[in-house]
């Protein structure tokens, strides 16, 4: 898988209930697949995309999966996380051609977000390292293969 079949597990410490079933469902899934993993854990969601691109520096991992939580308050400090830590992941996938899954949770409520992190409801862990897992492939695949950056079509 890639140069590296090591994921990256980078898991934002707010909302720690969420974020360890986001983490359970997703080392879950990697075992299940023999799928060696490291994790890693910064203070928040918006903290993730720097953890990211710390770990792709390190030419040690072949995929990364970023989980956290971000539940809506009452100032706009929600969207601006929401939306830096999605833009942030999304140009270093684009830049740099990285399989990232993304389980950044953004809800309105904790219930909202206990539904989906919880193994035994949405397992949004376990579906984000799936998705991971599939994006390391389809790089194999399509870029390892003839070794050509998609840019350069």
């Amino acid at each position: 898988m890639g140069s590296s079949g090591n994921v990256l597990i980078v898991t934002a410490e707010f909302y720690q209930e969420i974020s360890s079933e986001l983490e359970a469902g997703a080392r879950d899934f990697l075992d299940d697949k023999g799928i060696t993993y490291t994790r890693v854990s910064v203070p928040g969601a918006f903290e993730i995309p720097a953890a990211v691109k710390m770990g792709y520096a390190s030419e040690r991992f072949g995929g990364f999966i970023a989980l956290g939580c971000v539940i809506r308050g009452e100032t706009s400090h929600y969207d601006y996380v929401c939306s830096e830590s999605a833009r942030g992941l999304s140009d270093l996938a684009l830049r740099y051609n990285l399989p990232i899954g993304y389980g950044i949770l953004t809800v309105e409520n904790h219930d909202q977000a206990w539904v989906r992190a919880s193994r035994e409801n949405g397992n949004k862990g376990g579906k984000t390292a799936a998705a991971c897992i599939q994006m390391m492939s389809l790089k194999d695949k399509l870029i390892i293969k003839d070794k050509k950056s998609l840019t350069e079509n």
